[in-house]
């Protein structure tokens, strides 16, 4: 058998299906199991990553066509440059997630049995793979709904809690409302290539074939972009995002925000630049607003939290704004046939793409080590923890600072292109645009900045300072697994920031493909050590040497002030007339965000705080105690689903009446039915 992509990543999918079911055989082996089947998904995790970079260089399209599915509705399959991007984005970040829950999944031990979390891992990985390969409707929505349904089971994993049960049941509404939307979309899409007299265009083949009116082919667009958006996060449809990854395992957050949320990003691109092809720029400016919108919000929900996986949970809403906005770019510049400009703003949405999927699992790698540790979620019964715990710190640190889009990192680098997209582009032919897009660049430097606060404020007070006197005592560093898929994800967001030009001459085959245009060319026009976007004179960044300069200051600094002995002074803190410095005198998550809060947080969130009286304390300089609570509640919520909630209550209670518990109402219940079906059929 010839050695190729298709055979590398088939080899994947055998892997991840023998995983799902031979786990069961290995249940009463709990400690084998957990080590054999995240050894597995490793292994499939790396295929796959192979498998992806080969098809993006190799320049050829696979496809494949397997007899299974319905009769007459065979499964397509197509590895293309597409494709093979999102392989690499859910094979890399699969592959350190994999190797961190080795030791992750341990501390479920002699708790529960990690049996279900191991299959439904396997076929989580297994359903996320096939949704970019596919290429006709039935299996896309066949693997999305694998991919939903493994996810509902992993968010549902520790079923005995209630917020677990609540989260889960949410994400499957959700996820289903939008499965709704893409099936539509797409019903739309094959039904006109046959005239609505059956489905027999269910291919994507035939779809990129049919030529849509106006009307059918933004009916197509706006339900695909709905159904998409429910599963990124995007606002107003993300009430789900910050309830169900804060209470899933920590391995499996990391895979959902990370990786998960990118298939949605793979379908809006698939559906908009390979299906439909042509469109007006008002789609475009559509996307753009509703990326602005989330990425203002998303990040100042994320800077009230006080909970650390769900401060990350709701910083996911912010980065999938950052990718929709420059989506929104490039579908304008590609309306305007601006080839040049819109293939640097699709570079910038795929960079980001992988960049976010790299730091924000790094994150909740990081926070999932936390919450090993000390057993805590809540940011206000921490502190200090960077004593007891060296190297989870220093590689949430790294997060934190790509997230904020701080060179050397990479996050800094894609936010740097979507920029580029913003302040190169010329006058349009829309005096709409031309107001959008200046405002657009100013409020995603506002988002920029509000990121750095928000991770300040998600490192200072979980790592620095004092630790809380109710922190649990025994607090213990992650172990080698753990530590290694750490480890490995912070390398590559050092990587990612530090040589950005060969990933972008890989990308090239991408955007030259579905916009007619890439950048590859002009990005390392200078070498390696330049990234030229458009052109020298106009904007260029060099990564190796802002690393280098940052390196050598770094180097210096530590050698003034630690090569000489007693260069350093330890003296006691100013502690303001007070006897000792204590935990309590320390910035809490909510008093270090209250300036935002005050400011911003009117604008999309309910806000109440409360007071409460404690009894006095026994020392006479505190005649009373006070104990200070805050509530952040979304506003969306009460506009939007609130409202749906309660009618579907109202309806229930009043159908519910009909159930009468006596057998002769059913008797009459069932003759009316049938003189009505003989009546009008």
């Amino acid at each position: 058998m010839t050695v190729s992509p298709v055979s590398i990543v088939s080899l994947s999918f055998l892997l991840l299906l023998s995983l799902a079911l031979l786990a069961p055989f290995v249940r009463t082996h709990q400690r084998l199991l957990i080590t054999l089947g995240f050894s597995l998904t490793a292994i499939a995790s790396l295929a796959a990553v192979v498998a992806g970079v080969w098809a993006v260089a190799g320049g050829i399209t696979y496809r494949l066509v397997l007899p299974l599915g319905l009769p007459d509705l065979p499964f397509h399959l197509r590895l293309d440059h597409l494709s093979g991007f999102f392989l690499v984005v859910i094979g890399l970040l699969s592959l350190y997630v994999s190797i961190y829950s080795v030791g992750y999944v341990k501390g479920f031990l002699g708790r529960r049995s990690v049996t279900s979390l191991v299959v439904f891992f396997a076929f989580f990985l297994a359903g996320m793979l096939l949704v970019v390969l596919s290429d006709d409707a039935f299996i896309f929505l066949v693997s999305w709904e694998v991919m939903a349904a493994s996810s509902y089971f992993l968010v549902l994993f520790e079923d005995e809690r209630v917020e677990n049960r609540r989260a889960a049941f949410l994400y499957l509404v959700v996820a289903h409302v939008g499965a709704i939307a893409i099936l539509l979309s797409f019903g739309v899409m094959a039904g006109l290539a046959t005239g609505f007299q059956g489905f027999g265009a269910y291919t994507f083949d035939a779809m990129r074939k049919t030529e849509l009116s106006a009307g059918w082919a933004a009916a197509a667009f706006l339900l695909a972009f709905f159904g998409f958006s429910a599963k990124a996060g995007a606002v107003p449809l993300h009430v789900w995002l910050p309830e169900a990854h804060p209470v899933a395992p920590s391995n499996v957050s990391a895979l959902m925000s990370g990786v998960m949320l990118k298939t949605a990003v793979y379908g809006i691109v698939r559906v908009v630049f390979d299906l439909i092809g042509q469109f007006p720029w008002w789609w475009g400016a559509v996307v753009l607003v509703f990326g602005l919108v989330s990425a203002v919000m998303g990040i100042l929900a994320s800077l009230l939290q006080q909970d650390l996986k769900r401060l990350l949970a709701y910083s996911s809403v912010k980065n999938i704004g950052i990718i929709l906005i420059a989506i929104g770019l490039a579908m304008i510049f590609s309306s305007f046939r601006m080839t040049l400009l819109a293939a640097l703003a699709l570079t910038a949405a795929l960079y980001h793409a992988l960049n976010h999927a790299m730091f924000k699992g790094l994150l909740f790698m990081g926070a999932g080590a936390v919450l090993h540790a000390t057993h805590e979620r809540n940011m206000e019964n921490m502190g200090g923890l960077i004593r007891d715990l060296p190297w989870t710190a220093v590689f949430f640190l790294v997060g934190c600072m790509s997230i904020s889009a701080l060179p050397p990192f990479n996050g800094f680098v894609s936010e740097w292109l979507t920029f580029q997209a913003f302040l190169l582009s010329p006058a349009l032919p829309s005096p709409i645009l031309n107001l959008l897009i200046p405002l657009g660049a100013a409020l995603l430097a506002l988002s920029s900045a509000l990121a750095a606060a928000a991770f300040v404020k998600a490192f200072g007070i979980t790592f620095l300072g004092h630790r809380r006197a109710h922190l649990h005592a025994q607090v213990h560093e992650a172990d080698r697994t753990m530590l290694t898929g750490m480890l490995l994800a912070a390398v590559t967001c050092l990587g990612l920031g530090v040589f950005p030009t060969y990933l972008i001459s890989w990308m090239g085959p991408i955007t030259k493909d579905l916009v007619g245009g890439t950048i590859s060319s002009s990005a390392a026009g200078f070498g390696w050590m330049w990234l030229t976007p458009i052109a020298a004179e106009r904007a260029s960044y060099s990564a190796p040497l802002t690393f280098l300069v940052i390196l050598v200051v770094v180097v210096a600094t530590y050698l003034l002030l630690h090569a000489r002995p007693g260069a350093v002074r330890r003296a006691p803190l100013w502690d303001c007339g007070f006897e000792k410095v204590t935990e309590r005198m320390q910035y809490t998550a909510t008093s270090f965000s209250m300036p935002l809060r005050r400011i911003f947080g009117f604008l999309f969130f309910s806000i109440r705080e409360q007071v409460r009286q404690l009894p006095p304390a026994a020392h006479p300089a505190f005649p009373e105690r006070l104990h200070y609570h805050l509530r952040v509640r979304d506003r969306f919520w009460g506009w939007l689903y609130k409202p749906v909630i309660d009618a579907s209550f109202w309806m229930s209670r009043r159908i519910g009446r009909l159930q009468q518990g006596r057998i002769q109402i059913y008797l009459i219940y069932s003759f009316v039915t049938i003189l009505v079906l003989l009546l009008f059929v």
